[in-house]
């Protein structure tokens, strides 16, 4: 692989942008927002974790000519049938922000005694690349990160509902972690792990 191969990502989320960077250091790629082209979100159509990270990824790819990376992820709630899913983003409504979303999710998880509702949960997390839009075989690595919804919001170190989600072993949320501590633990960081020798072995490296 040359130094540097230039990679689009299929997000205009800057914390997302940044993590990743960090997690694919590895590959020496030249991660660049989708948002250094002014392209905008596509519908995520998708049923699943894995069909949203290809569609984000073929849309990408389709408006730059370059291989893309992408990734879906989400908060799993067992309790409430799989909520927030793969609408993790948008669980209050399309316009929704974390705020919303953490206060929803608070709502329906602990509206009922708390006897009678599970606080189990996990984050997954799939990261796809392709070399094209039309790529038949792309790369795709699954992580994931167990542990607990707590009552109210911790932290200021994370982002979306890490605030509200306590990794089984620790006593801090994912928000309370430091960077480094959290890109070692979190479902996006095993995930990478896999994603970054299957790249290495694709790419060459």
């Amino acid at each position: 692989m040359n130094a540097q191969k230039k990679v689009v990502l299929a997000s205009n989320n800057p914390h997302k942008l940044r993590e990743l960077r960090e997690l694919l250091k590895p590959l020496s790629l030249d991660l660049v927002s989708q948002s250094h082209w002014n392209i905008q979100s596509v519908e995520e159509t998708g049923s699943t974790f894995v069909e949203n990270s290809l569609i984000k990824a073929r849309h990408a790819s389709a408006h730059t000519g370059l291989p893309s990376i992408a990734d879906d992820s989400g908060l799993v709630v067992p309790s409430l049938n799989g909520d927030p899913g793969i609408r993790s983003a948008r669980y209050a409504g399309d316009h929704a922000d974390a705020n919303l979303n953490n206060h929803l999710l608070l709502h329906r998880l602990y509206e009922k005694n708390d006897s009678e509702r599970d606080a189990r949960a996990y984050f997954c997390a799939v990261l796809v690349y392709i070399d094209s839009v039309n790529d038949p075989m792309p790369e795709i690595s699954i992580g994931t990160w167990h542990g607990q919804i707590v009552r109210s919001s911790r932290g200021s170190n994370g982002f979306g509902y890490d605030p509200l989600f306590k990794p089984d072993g620790m006593s801090l949320t994912a928000a309370e972690l430091e960077p480094a501590t959290k890109n070692k633990q979190s479902h996006r960081a095993r995930a990478s792990q896999e994603f970054v020798e299957r790249l290495k072995t694709r790419l060459g490296n």
